[in-house]
């Protein structure tokens, strides 16, 4: 596109939303993707067998259901599919512990903890739309009612404790630590470390608030979507285009979804704001299995078949042991596995295809395929016999697919306290940078990983502000 008042460089999630946003206020933009294909961590393909459709990274969408910028987007041909149980956590020697849209339906599997998680994540779910609009604008701008602050007041007071030490102040029952261990997991982090409680405070509570739908199709249905989107606004979407240095782009505005490492290689930076960047920190990686199935997994507990998402590991001790050994550098023998059966809600997928993670050191090289297929097989005898075929994915290899994927880290840096906000760097705005009209958007940004898009909002709300004038990057 000749004359572009904006160029986008990179499709994922938020650079999607930065450029359909742009594209609506009236801006000439053109997108820029290295791949073949559209969308980021947002991609799907046939990694398994013809006709199987596999998700590349993001598969279960709460946070796009429960994000400001997504809640105000009517993209068409996106449809969402919901399981008849957001989340199963198994356990050993009783049944699984199931995380339904009813709270009180939750509360009443949790016996003894019932009145805890209602005074807890329910809590946390009734606060509804403006706390998670607080949460995903930690540093604003806000358009919520005065009460969503006292309320934000109270969630930290909770969220910012360890879950470890949450789990067992606010529960009594093995079920009910279980499976705020297994929600807290998801940020990557170790379980004793603040903040951790509430990764894993915010995540439940979407269950009941949003549940925990996947996109019918794929995501790359979602990718599509957003890239149709900005072409019927006149925008221009390329892929097989890597941008090597920003002297290549020419235009007013440069908006880019990529990481610290990325940056630091494309611009001659003032040496005070790259001594900051070089200061971010990547967190640890994930091993990826992809699996087609010749049917169903034969779970021991036949309720855990009816749930879009599994969490593997057992109590909230072995739970917080596995994460404890990742942070330290080491590789669990029996890793906290985050499973996603996507023909649970969706059947248009080709089949029983299925997909597992666990959590390694970043950059590591070891196959945990064993670890993870032994932890499936602990819940679910015979699951290797459903095997077709399986595709796996290792640090290098998430990397290789994505860039963004610094050492296979899914969530574009560390989620510990001190980067909560200092994404990349301390700023009140930190999507800015010191290049004029230049701005950062992945999740290396506040408010960090998931497809939310408000990385590429802020990103794109700043440029539309912004009284720089033309990029002059180097």
């Amino acid at each position: 596109m000749k004359d572009a008042d904006a160029i986008v460089v990179g499709s994922g999630p938020n650079g999607l939303v930065a450029a359909v946003t742009l594209a609506r206020a009236g801006r000439k933009v053109l997108l820029l993707e290295a791949a073949d294909r559209f969308g980021g961590g947002l991609r799907s393909g046939e990694l398994t067998l013809p006709g199987r459709v596999h998700d590349f990274c993001a598969t279960v969408m709460a946070l796009a259901q429960a994000s400001p910028v997504f809640r105000g987007l009517e993209l068409k041909g996106v449809e969402f599919a919901h399981p008849s149980v957001p989340v199963a956590h198994p356990l050993d020697d009783r049944p699984a512990v199931l995380v339904h849209r009813d709270p009180h339906r939750t509360a009443e599997g949790l016996g003894h903890d019932a009145g805890a998680w209602l005074a807890t994540v329910g809590a946390t779910a009734r606060a509804g739309f403006p706390l998670v609009e607080l949460l995903l604008k930690p540093l604003g701008p806000w358009d919520v009612p005065p009460r969503a602050f006292a309320q934000a007041v109270r969630f930290g007071l909770a969220g910012a404790l360890p879950a470890t030490t949450f789990a067992r102040r606010a529960f009594r029952t093995v079920e009910g630590r279980a499976l705020i261990a297994g929600m807290a997991a998801h940020s990557m982090i170790d379980l004793r470390s603040p903040i951790s409680a509430g990764y894993g405070l915010l995540l439940a509570s979407l269950a009941h608030l949003v549940g925990w739908p996947l996109v019918r199709g794929g995501s790359q249905v979602l990718a599509d979507a957003l890239v149709a989107e900005l072409r019927s606004l006149g925008g221009e979407a390329v892929t097989g285009h890597r941008v090597r240095r920003l002297a290549e782009l020419d235009a007013p505005t440069v908006v880019l979804d990529v990481t610290p490492r990325q940056f630091l290689a494309m611009a001659d930076l003032p040496a005070g704001y790259r001594r900051r960047l070089q200061r971010f920190r990547y967190g640890p990686g994930a091993f990826k299995l992809d699996w087609a199935l010749d049917g169903p997994v034969p779970w021991r507990d036949p309720a855990v078949a009816g749930a879009g998402t599994v969490h593997l590991g057992g109590t909230l001790e072995e739970i917080a042991l596995s994460e404890a050994e990742m942070a330290a550098g080491r590789h669990s023998p029996r890793p906290y596995v985050l499973l996603v059966q996507p023909y649970a809600a969706d059947p248009t997928r080709g089949g029983h295809t299925l997909w597992a993670y666990c959590h390694v050191p970043h950059g590591s090289a070891v196959d945990m395929t064993d670890a993870i297929e032994t932890q499936i097989e602990r819940y679910a005898p015979g699951f290797r016999d459903r095997v077709l075929a399986r595709h796996a994915m290792g640090p290098a290899e998430l990397e290789a697919v994505n860039p963004n994927l610094v050492g296979g880290d899914i969530a574009g840096g560390l989620a510990s306290l001190v980067q909560f906000v200092r994404r990349p760097v301390w700023s009140p705005a930190p999507w800015r940078t010191p290049l004029p009209g230049v701005f950062l958007c992945s999740a290396s940004t506040p408010p960090g990983a998931s497809v939310h898009g408000m990385g590429g909002w802020q990103a794109a709300r700043l440029a539309l502000r912004s009284d720089d004038g033309p990029a002059r990057p180097s």
